[in-house]
């Protein structure tokens, strides 16, 4: 699905800000009968544009405030090293997003703990013990100016 119309980009806008709308309301709001709506919104998950839902939980109130960005530089950049890093970081669930970046850095992690000792030991015990590397260099958030999860239409 490479060109999306007006209708769809107001279902995914819709969807984005309130991915447990009704297909009523859904319907309701782009102004399609219900059966149509979710046929569109069926061809937009089919198709990958819609990759899945989840609710926004706040890290804060779920006992996890520590927000880090985390740096890595791989000694090695054979495809085998890289992909060593990639699994590992699969099984670390304080890991949320994991980023292969072009640059001076290799990848951009963004990490979770529920306090500096407890980042120490994921750092130490989790991510220091990855195969190949290079350097590790961790950033803690302040605060939060602009979080976003939709993506401009």
């Amino acid at each position: 699905m490479n060109k999306l119309d007006d209708t769809n980009r107001k279902i995914l806008s819709i969807l984005q800000n309130d991915g447990s709308i009704t297909n009523a309301d859904l319907a309701r709001k782009v102004g399609l009968a219900p059966a149509s709506t979710l046929e569109r919104v069926r061809r937009l998950e089919n198709s990958g544009v819609i990759s899945g839902y989840a609710a926004l939980v706040n890290h804060e109130k779920v006992g996890v405030p520590i927000l880090a960005i985390v740096e890595i530089t791989m000694s090695d950049h054979s495809a085998a090293s890289i992909k060593i890093f990639q699994d590992a970081v699969q099984e670390i669930p304080e890991i949320l997003e994991c980023y292969h970046v072009a640059g001076e850095k290799d990848f951009i992690l963004k990490v979770v703990a529920a306090d500096i000792p407890d980042y120490e030991r994921l750092a130490v015990a989790e991510i220091a013990v990855i195969p190949n590397l290079g350097r590790v260099s961790t950033m803690f958030v302040l605060s939060t100016k602009k979080q976003r999860t939709s993506v401009p239409l």
